[in-house]
């Protein structure tokens, strides 16, 4: 799969679904994935690192995850968070319908997944996971973050996760300047050749 097809909001490749047998919290579950989108063979080594090191998400109030692919990050807050409601977006409508399905399949009906447009302007969100995808370009990358970094609630924090080599420490620099005083950006882990970032807001 070239990597611009997950970047499209209807990817250009067809939606060829098929079964995904995956590890989540600890506990086998089966899925489903399809051609066109993020990573569709498992979780990444991003998200998993993501995964693996970032604390629980907050137990009650609205998460989000930007880029949901086919689930892996906005299924586990949902598993780890059952009192919050978790927004799931994407520009990608096959990935939202994943997304959707895949919660379903789950039984988790705290799962809300949408195109970024659909989500109430006036949230405020207690935690934010995201494998931001760099792919996209920095211009467009900036604006992404921007667009919802801002929208933390006041003691959230956003987790975001970035391969060293891809500009992380630039990517980390950068956002404290953006961002201002309001905010405090740090790096959390090191691993595997990602970078764990930590965004909080602090008012």
């Amino acid at each position: 799969m070239e990597p611009a097809h997950y970047f499209n909001a209807e990817p250009d490749v067809p939606d060829a679904r098929k079964p995904l047998d995956v590890v989540l919290e600890g506990r086998p579950v089966k899925l489903t994935t399809s051609s066109g989108i993020f990573s569709p063979d498992g979780i990444d080594k991003g998200t998993a690192v993501l995964l693996g090191e970032a604390p629980d998400p907050a137990g009650q109030g609205h998460l989000l995850d930007i880029g949901c692919g086919w689930g892996p990050i906005a299924l586990t807050m949902a598993l780890r968070s059952p009192g919050a409601t978790v927004h799931a977006v994407d520009v990608n409508t096959r990935s939202v319908a994943l997304t959707r399905d895949n919660a379903s399949a789950l039984g988790l009906s705290n799962v809300v997944a949408g195109l970024p447009g659909e989500v109430d302007p006036e949230l405020r969100f207690a935690t934010i996971w995201s494998n931001p995808p760099i792919r996209i370009g920095k211009q467009a990358l900036h604006e992404l973050l921007l667009t919802w970094l801002p929208r933390l609630a006041v003691g959230g924090d956003a987790w975001l996760v970035v391969q060293k080599n891809l500009g992380a420490d630039s990517l980390q620099r950068w956002l404290a300047d953006e961002l201002g005083d309001a905010f405090e950006v740090a790096r959390q882990a090191t691993s595997k050749g990602f970078r764990l970032l930590r965004v909080t807001r602090m008012r």
